[in-house]
């Protein structure tokens, strides 16, 4: 590859679609988030600059959830009387007070935002595949399929710290395979924690194979070590090259730290960057790597010490849905965390605080793969896949219903009973609360239809907001304090509106299902739930899914303040950016 093959991407054509494109999520969603207010100018909507002087001129439908949708098409800017091009960067500087970026943020944000518009003349590029095509294709053919990224976020492919050489190896969507870097940590700044039934040596062994740990154990010996001494942790290839060689120059030099090589399996990248799917034996783990990169709000880090309880709050959540038979009704199952290995940099440790990127540069934990859980005729999808539009306007989720032979309607509610019924089981039955993002569940899929839903990503994510929850003291991590007036936004925020808003748009686009039909099948099947679960009914009063309207919470906000770290995750409430109120499309049925 050429050092101008390099950039062959960014061509002028794709560079206007891609600006296009992400002006048109921006104006919607900050639309949204109210901090623009568009005005009617005939059959169109204008928003101006800080100074009045630049218009911004479009069609749109509003629709259930103040969810603006804005044809791209119809989108022009104008100054003094003429048309200028669309340009992402300077829209961003021309609505700088009213975004409320600080002369700090806004740099990095527009470096954000450089980002994601490369990524996405990256994907300009690449054939194009149908919807329908990838309603039929495999699991990781879907992962790295997807354009979009988080629906909400308009900054949402940063990636800082990425050259274009590794946004290509390392990006998700260039699907190219990686092999992880394998150091051996000194065990007296190195712990590797299991859940039950997981002992490190044959654990390791499954994973590498055991001609890799030899060779591997061979590194150490020839270097008259020994190998019993060592962990041996799976690390980024950017991490190695950019951070861990030079940051963490002290600890190599003394051998704490001994670089092995690389592991002879071939992963992809996930959809959040740092996670790899073993593509050469898929039915091996997960790894999830430490990655000192900026994306989304936060430095991609793993902390050493949140990595040793990991497995044992997994091991809690995966017994205590065995346990459920509501839960287990609904077919939800997690793919466990099932181990961890973290190393502690002492000297970093003692010159910062717990919250510090320099606490999480060397960390990993393997995940389940849901492969070998599969039964014949069922495939994988990522959730957030069907929020996905292909080139021609047709969406991944109207392909699987079409596929299905069903109704929307009937495919719908198969698909809440999944995904929906067991996050309002979790919420009033132990105060229970994921993360359910698409990006966080993987769907189980027959014939297009959704059989049962897989939550990921646990021990970070979720959290119990009973103070009082009688909770292992292992697991205890997970308690958190929510005012009671903000504790239903885990699901009227994170699925409601960060979800359901754009898949109910979408489907109602392609007239696949009118908007009304949507929610009036989420209000069926949360009633179905509460009915079938009497017991529950004062907290169902105390916590009502059909409340008038609820606080509306804004994810763009978080980032535009504070874009290297948007929420204190010890304390996830505190940061909430709330403004005004939402009518809630329950409240009518």
């Amino acid at each position: 590859m050429t050092l101008a093959d390099t950039v062959a991407h960014l061509s002028p054509e794709h560079w206007a679609t891609a600006n296009r494109l992400l002006l048109r999520k921006a104006l919607a969603e900050f639309a949204h988030e109210r901090l623009i207010t568009p005005e009617k100018d005939g059959d169109r909507y204008v928003v101006r600059s800080d100074d009045g002087l630049t218009a911004y001129r479009f069609a749109a439908v509003r629709r259930a959830l103040d969810h603006w949708e804005i044809d791209p098409g119809s989108l022009t800017r104008h100054r003094d009387g003429g048309e200028l091009p669309l340009a992402a960067m300077d829209f961003f500087i021309e609505l700088k007070d009213s975004l409320g970026l600080s002369d700090e943020i806004l740099p990095v944000y527009l470096e954000e935002i450089s980002s994601t518009l490369s990524g996405t003349c990256y994907k300009l590029t690449k054939p194009p595949v149908t919807s329908a095509e990838l309603a039929v294709s495999g699991f990781q053919a879907i992962e790295t399929g997807m354009t979009e990224g988080h629906p909400c976020f308009v900054a949402n492919n940063g990636r800082l710290g990425f050259g274009v050489h590794e946004y290509l190896s390392y990006a998700p969507e260039t699907a190219s395979p990686v092999r992880l870097v394998w150091l051996a940590a000194h065990r007296s700044r190195a712990a590797f924690t299991a859940g039950v039934g997981i002992e490190y040596e044959s654990f390791l062994r499954q994973e590498l194979g055991e001609s890799t740990v030899e060779r591997f154990r061979a590194v150490l010996s020839g270097q008259g070590l020994d190998p019993a001494d060592y962990l041996f942790i799976p690390v980024h290839p950017w991490q190695w090259w950019n951070k861990l060689g030079v940051t963490f120059a002290a600890e190599v030099a003394r051998r704490h730290l001994v670089c092995l090589g690389e592991g002879d399996d071939e992963y992809l990248a996930q959809q959040s960057i740092r996670t790899f799917f073993n593509a050469t034996s898929p039915h091996k783990h997960y790894v999830k790597t430490a990655l000192s990169v900026l994306n989304m709000g936060f430095m991609r880090g793993l902390s050493a010490a949140y990595m040793e309880a990991t497995p044992a709050i997994n091991d809690w959540l995966a017994q205590l849905i065995e346990s459920d038979p509501v839960l287990k009704a609904t077919g939800l199952t997690i793919i466990r965390e099932r181990a961890a290995v973290g190393y502690r940099h002492l000297e970093y440790e003692r010159a910062t605080d717990r919250y510090s990127p320099y606490r999480k540069m060397l960390a990993a934990l393997w995940r389940e793969s849901p492969v070998p859980s599969l039964r014949d005729g069922e495939t994988l999808a990522t959730m957030a896949s069907l929020l996905h539009v292909d080139h021609e306007g047709a969406s991944f989720a109207g392909a699987l219903i079409a596929r299905s032979g069903l109704t929307p309607t009937e495919w719908l509610r198969g698909y809440l009973r999944a995904y929906y019924t067991p996050l309002l089981h979790s919420f009033y039955a132990y105060d229970l609360v994921f993360m359910p993002h698409g990006e966080n569940v993987i769907l189980v899929l027959e014939d297009g239809v959704v059989r049962r839903a897989v939550y990921k990503d646990i021990a970070e994510e979720i959290a119990v907001m009973d103070p009082d929850a009688a909770l292992p003291p292992e697991v205890r991590r997970i308690r958190v304090e929510v005012p009671e007036d903000k504790k239903l936004l885990s699901i009227f925020t994170d699925v409601f509106d960060c979800f359901f808003r754009f898949l109910a748009a979408r489907l109602a686009a392609e007239g696949v299902l009118e908007e009304d039909g949507f929610w009036r099948t989420v209000a069926e099947v949360t009633r179905e739930y509460q009915e079938a679960n009497p017991g529950l009914a004062d907290k169902f009063r105390q916590y009502d899914m059909f409340a008038p309207e609820f606080a509306l919470s804004c994810l763009n906000r978080l980032q535009l303040r504070n874009n290297r770290q948007m929420v204190d995750l010890a304390d996830p409430s505190g940061a909430l950016q709330l403004v005004g109120d939402l009518k809630n499309p329950l409240a009518g049925f």
